[in-house]
């Protein structure tokens, strides 16, 4: 099962990296081509925000490129008994998958939830192990099974 996720974790990513990067090829396209009019200043403005773009999709890229980087460092095939990246957590709550945040996945028509290590979950999770409770939002979570 971790297996995957980590497998749709990693499309995520990719898709993400994928849009980016097309986008990020559009805005330059789109300043390359900007011709200038009798009026420079609307040449100007276009060129400018045209590079506003480019630049928040740069800004984009590299949080997906970080994201790539967190699941580069989990090996799903290891066994976890603990929760920690990497790992599969049952609970009161639901299923996570400590990894990145990729949000809802099913998978075998069970739900998932891919979580970041930093996400409030998973922090209030860390460390525990099977039959342990954790405090999350005020509510008691119980651990049902750490894989």
């Amino acid at each position: 099962m971790k297996q995957q996720l980590y497998a749709r974790c990693q499309s995520y990513v990719q898709d993400r990296l994928t849009a980016i990067q097309a986008a990020i090829d559009a805005a330059q396209e789109s300043a390359n081509s900007e011709t200038k009019s009798s009026a420079g200043d609307k040449y100007e403005t276009g060129r400018a925000m045209a590079q506003n773009e480019r630049d928040r999709n740069l800004v984009q890229l590299q949080q997906a490129r970080q994201l790539q980087a967190e699941l580069i460092r989990i090996d799903p095939a290891r066994p976890c008994d603990s929760v920690h990246p990497g790992a599969l957590v049952h609970t009161s709550l639901g299923r996570f998958f400590i990894s990145i945040s990729a949000g809802p996945l099913t998978v075998e028509g069970v739900d998932y939830f891919a979580v970041s290590a930093a996400a409030p979950v998973a922090a209030a999770l860390s460390g525990k192990r099977a039959g342990e409770e954790a405090l999350f939002n005020g509510k008691s979570i119980q651990v049902v099974n750490v894989e």
